[in-house]
């Protein structure tokens, strides 16, 4: 975590509830970084949590909600509503992955087949690839 993620963590806890009454991670500060976000050798923010994950220094995976993340979960009467969050801290991202042509959904694969998994990631990337043959597509 960086100094001022600790600061932030210190003043408002390792979660907080949002405007949708959901506990969340708290921010830096309105529309800056999560409180545990640190830049790594390259300059891409990573998470402090998850990076201590994969180095074995925890047993403790970042939560569900943040792995997720941009894609944001919305429980419905009978199934998830999966939405992508789009905000301006994401935008270097985005640009990396319209450069590398990755779609948001190949990105989350982990997180996704984590949540939902192996098979509902594998009828996902059917209906991507039925799409993509369709002559309607218009969303990218």
């Amino acid at each position: 975590m960086t100094a001022r993620g600790r600061k932030a963590w210190r003043i408002r806890g390792h979660s907080v509830v949002d405007m949708d009454g959901e506990l969340v991670t708290p921010l830096v500060q309105e529309f800056a970084e999560c409180v545990y976000a640190k830049k790594d050798g390259t300059g891409i923010w990573k998470c402090a949590v998850e990076q201590a994950f994969r180095k074995g220094e925890t047993p403790v995976h970042k939560p569900i909600d943040c792995h997720l993340y941009p894609i944001r979960v919305k429980k419905l009467k009978y199934h998830d509503a999966l939405n992508y969050d789009e905000w301006p801290i994401c935008k270097p991202a985005c640009v990396c992955g319209s450069k590398l042509d990755v779609v948001v959904f190949r990105f989350l694969k982990d997180p996704l087949t984590r949540a939902y998994g192996a098979d509902w990631y594998d009828e996902l990337e059917g209906i991507y690839q039925e799409w993509l043959r369709s002559p309607r597509k218009h969303i990218r």
